[in-house]
């Protein structure tokens, strides 16, 4: 689950919004319109006002690093700080998941520089999962992808929401919204507008 209440991200006005566990809200909107701004402030990644929260969490009464665990931003570039890949991966299992996304166990080997821009996506989002965030907040996850991968990793998502994560999409892929079942809203001029009002509440 989670809940906005006038959530003010910096250049948008604020933003109620309910979502139930296992909900998708896919986000369009014109390229510099806010949308990542709209995942950043979820995260608390970027200053913003008002108030977010999981179905256990509150944002406002736990540390930083307790939310984001919670609370998992996919960025659409995902940052790197070690030389190979294996020690971006948290502590647990990655081979399932790795297998989903068409990759093996090989990879943790791989120096950052060799892979390609899809490959990090991939394996961001696995990163992500290893440690099963309640929320997923991913920033045009398949852009680099081709149809087989993109296929996997909406299978890999979709198979998250139906254990429970909600899951808040932004993509310029008009398909791909429709290929996520749930809730759609569109940013521009500032503004999130919900195609369907029941989960502006």
């Amino acid at each position: 689950m989670l809940r906005l209440r006038q959530l003010a991200p910096l250049g948008l006005e604020p933003i109620d919004l309910t979502l139930d566990d296992g909900a998708c809200l896919t986000v369009g909107g014109p390229s510099g319109s806010g949308k990542t701004i709209f995942l950043r402030a979820i995260a608390d990644l970027d200053l913003n006002g008002g108030e977010a929260a999981t179905a256990s969490l509150v944002r406002s009464g736990v540390d930083a690093s307790t939310w984001r665990s919670s609370v998992a931003y996919i960025p659409a570039e995902s940052g790197w700080w070690a030389d190979v890949v294996g020690p971006h991966m948290p502590e647990g299992d990655p081979r399932p998941l790795l297998e989903s996304v068409g990759l093996d166990l090989s990879c943790l080997g791989w120096t950052v520089s060799r892979l390609s821009t899809g490959e990090r996506q991939r394996l961001a989002l696995v990163r992500a999962l290893i440690s099963n965030p309640d929320v997923l907040l991913l920033d045009e996850p398949t852009s680099a992808l081709d149809a087989e991968s993109t296929a996997q990793v909406e299978q890999l998502i979709k198979d998250r929401q139906a254990r429970g994560a909600t899951v808040v999409l932004v993509t310029h892929d008009v398909e791909q919204r429709l290929r996520f079942s749930g809730h759609h809203a569109h940013i521009e001029h500032g503004r999130l507008e919900f195609q369907d009002e029941e989960v502006a509440a």
